[in-house]
């Protein structure tokens, strides 16, 4: 599971593209993004788990989002892109 804190845009998503893609090499079955404690997203930060989930579809990896709090939500939804993610409220609501 990926765990980021604080605001995730075009100062922090570098950091975050390195840590997915350190994650996403080992090929893992599953992928939990855990977005609780990310207060604001931008568009870099909707790049950078574009790139994420693509590179998890190529190795068979489901990735999954949650905790996501209403602001960032909003930005999933107008960006339309809340249709191609797994978007579940929180990590309890994953199953097994």
């Amino acid at each position: 599971m990926v765990s980021p804190e604080g605001d995730i845009d075009m100062h922090r998503s570098p950091e975050f593209r390195n840590v997915l893609r350190g994650v996403n090499e080992k090929k893992p079955k599953r992928l939990i993004i855990n977005l609780e404690k990310v207060g604001y997203m931008d568009s870099s930060g909707l790049a950078t788990l574009v790139e994420c989930m693509r590179t998890a579809k190529n190795n068979k990896t489901e990735m999954i989002l949650c905790g996501m709090n209403d602001r960032v939500r909003a930005i999933f939804e107008i960006a339309r892109l809340d249709q191609f993610f797994i978007i579940v409220p929180t990590v309890d609501d994953i199953a097994v």
